[in-house]
């Protein structure tokens, strides 16, 4: 009857009835149908349809496909129009993603996506982000189910690395000591345990970089000065310095990744007292204040240094000068940031809580003991705290339902994965299970699922945009009104103790974060103005602001930034960090950042740190603050700049689009 028919593409092929049958008959059998005779009934009914509507003209597969529906349901088929109705649109939906991933990666031929501030524009770099377009199309498509996949597109949530859904874990606190001591193997032979300390951080610079290429996120140290301290007792000052230089040397030029990445590296430091120990941290900041050949200002590691009373916090503790001493480099070079562990939420783990540069925080564990070391992240997702609060439209009972609607969706989605997760085996990440750098992987062989090693780690639902919460709920931000700043607390409280109860019904590591926002403050932004327009002080910006903290371009003292950020830390047990901004390096007033720091602590912060710009030019090594294009000195435009981006310090040349603007807005604290 027919001989041609028109495909999607726009290509004439020939006709073929016997496939019209086919997919009847496939939509019958997944509602129980066995009747191919009928099928071929209907084929014949979907024909004379065709004929009498185009009677010779040429027509296209989804015109075939509308006629199939129509003959299904006024021949009484309803369960097997249904089911061919979802079957189409499943084929479209892979189609789609078929398309854009192809327009996904004509973009990263172009330039790298810069959805992460410290990834290369290297040939291999764009092979991974090709490579990561298509794991994402896969994984929203075929793995994840339908209600979970259209949240994440609609933009209600944000699954964190969705190329790595079924891949691979997020982070972990190394245990440094126990595979320098016993020695490693990174896969291509064992290394023995050093013997001086240039050895022995040159090892653990491998170990940072053979960690981050089993992971999609960070890697940390949680107690370096700790654990390299035995390998400089019987070092000189000099020995330990060069040591530490070549740390940092090598952090911020060896690649991991394939090329793509240095690895994303924290240490934490400033609570061990034993001389070894102290030189270690005295030394590591000294050459990190140094900065690297020409004088720049290093990107890794994070250094994360630990105040505690008693320790190092006042005059007579034993590290107190190391406390100055990390002041000082903090305020020439942005690093280290202070982690508080006497803060209330902290000190009933006495040192044991380590951070990473990001804001990540893993302590309580259910399943197993409650430490730090030889545990991590296992995924994380965001909610679009905005949205919700948009479609509340000022009903705080209706706001309440829809967030407590969508928290149990991320529930349900970060136990899929966790499921999909579970089933990885030890040689699917040779480095973190094959060395037993996780709890409970000692007695896994390399063909044993991870299963009992990753109960220990964290499953996270994070927020961002509660200064735009409270605006679409309240008409303004608790920086603004003492009102909107208790409503914000007791979002986030009604939000804690929903996770916790996650923690009882899964009986899993289910914790709270405060997101940190560089690839995904725009993407929301953009998605919500698409739906609701224009709201004046919430989607008015490229950007939406980073957890609870007080918009960026809000004019506030440091001081009261700090009092207004501090109580949402306690809420937020997976990571949390509040920063001040400066208009310049701090290093001729440390008396002022010292001031700062300590009303950190007596706020009751977790993590926080100071932020201002460092400007870098590349042909003469003027090292400021350069407001110009062209270097002052030399007249060159070749002026590298360093900024703070969320937890990770990064150069500005890559920062995407929302967060340039987020850098242009932001003001510094009187």
């Amino acid at each position: 009857m027919f001989k041609t028919i028109q495909k999607r593409d726009g290509r004439e092929v020939p006709f073929d009835e016997t496939k019209i049958t086919d997919a009847i008959f496939k939509a019958a059998r997944a509602v129980g149908g066995e009747d191919r005779q009928t099928a071929m009934e209907l084929t014949i009914d979907v024909l004379k349809l065709l004929k009498k509507l185009y009677n010779g003209n040429l027509f296209g597969v989804e015109d075939v496909q509308d006629m199939v529906e129509k003959v299904l349901i006024e021949a009484g088929h309803a369960r097997t129009a249904k089911a061919y109705i979802l079957y189409r649109a499943r084929r479209t939906r892979m189609r789609d993603a078929k398309g854009e991933l192809m327009d996904a990666v004509e973009e990263i031929l172009e330039e790298t996506n810069r959805e992460n501030a410290n990834i290369s524009n290297s040939p291999s770099a764009k092979m991974l982000q090709i490579a990561s377009a298509a794991s994402k199309k896969y994984y929203l498509t075929r793995l994840i189910p339908e209600e979970i996949s259209q949240a994440h597109l609609r933009g209600d949530i944000h699954i964190h690395d969705l190329d790595f859904y079924g891949k691979t874990l997020t982070c972990i606190q190394i245990p440094l000591f126990k595979l320098l001591s016993e020695g490693f193997n990174t896969g291509h032979g064992y290394l023995r345990p050093p013997k001086r300390p240039t050895s022995a951080t040159a090892l653990a610079a491998i170990i940072l970089q053979s960690s981050q290429n089993d992971m999609h996120g960070g890697q940390s140290f949680a107690f370096f000065d700790r654990d390299i301290a035995p390998f400089v007792e019987d070092a000189s000052d000099f020995e330990t310095y060069q040591a530490m230089e070549a740390l940092i040397y090598n952090l911020n030029s060896m690649h991991s990744r394939a090329g793509a990445q240095v690895p994303f590296s924290s240490l934490n430091i400033g609570t061990e007292t034993s001389e070894p120990a102290r030189r270690v941290v005295r030394n590591l900041l000294l050459a990190y204040e140094a900065g690297l050949g020409n004088g720049e200002n290093p990107i890794f590691p994070n250094i994360i240094f630990r105040v505690k009373e008693g320790i190092n916090f006042n005059p007579g503790d034993p590290n107190y000068d190391l406390f100055k001493l990390a002041i000082k480099v903090a305020s020439r070079r942005l690093n280290p940031t202070f982690s508080f562990m006497d803060s209330s939420f902290n000190k009933e783990w006495g040192n044991e809580v380590s951070y990473m540069g990001c804001r990540t925080r893993v302590m309580a564990n259910r399943c197993g003991p409650a430490v730090t070391d030889r545990r991590g992240n296992l995924s994380f997702t965001t909610i679009n705290l905005p949205r919700v609060a948009i479609k509340a439209e000022r009903d705080l009972d209706e706001f309440y339902h829809k967030l407590s609607s969508v928290m149990d969706l991320v529930f349900r989605q970060l136990y899929h994965r966790y499921g999909v997760q579970s089933k990885l085996k030890v040689k699917d990440m040779p480095f973190i299970m094959g060395q037993k750098l996780y709890l409970d992987s000692e007695n896994l062989g390399p063909d044993d699922p991870i299963a009992q090693a990753i109960r220990h780690g964290t499953l996270t639902l994070g927020f961002i945009g509660l200064a735009e919460a409270l605006t679409a709920l309240t008409g303004r931000h608790h920086g603004q009104d003492e009102e909107s700043q208790s409503l914000g607390q007791e979002i986030m409280d009604f939000m804690r103790k929903k996770v916790d109860e996650a923690c009882d019904e899964y009986d899993l590591n289910f914790t709270f974060l405060a997101t940190p926002a560089e690839g995904l403050s725009g993407r929301f932004v953009k998605l919500d103005r698409k739906e609701f327009g224009l709201i004046p002080g919430v989607t008015t910006k490229e950007y939406y602001t980073n957890s609870f903290h007080i918009p960026v371009d809000f004019p506030v003292g440091s001081f009261d930034k700090i009092r207004l950020e501090a109580p949402y830390h306690k809420y937020c047990n997976a990571g949390h960090i509040s920063y001040v901004e400066m208009a310049s390096p701090p290093i001729h007033n440390l008396e002022a950042v010292e001031t700062i720091i300590r009303y950190m602590r007596e706020c009751d912060i977790g993590y926080g740190g100071i932020n201002y710009p460092v400007d870098f030019c590349t042909n003469c090594n003027l090292l400021g603050v350069i407001s110009e294009e062209n270097c002052p000195r030399c007249g060159m435009a070749s002026i590298k700049r360093v900024r703070r981006i969320t937890g990770y310090l990064s150069t500005t040349d890559r920062f995407n689009d929302s967060k340039v603007s987020e850098l242009k807005d932001r003001v510094a604290h009187k």
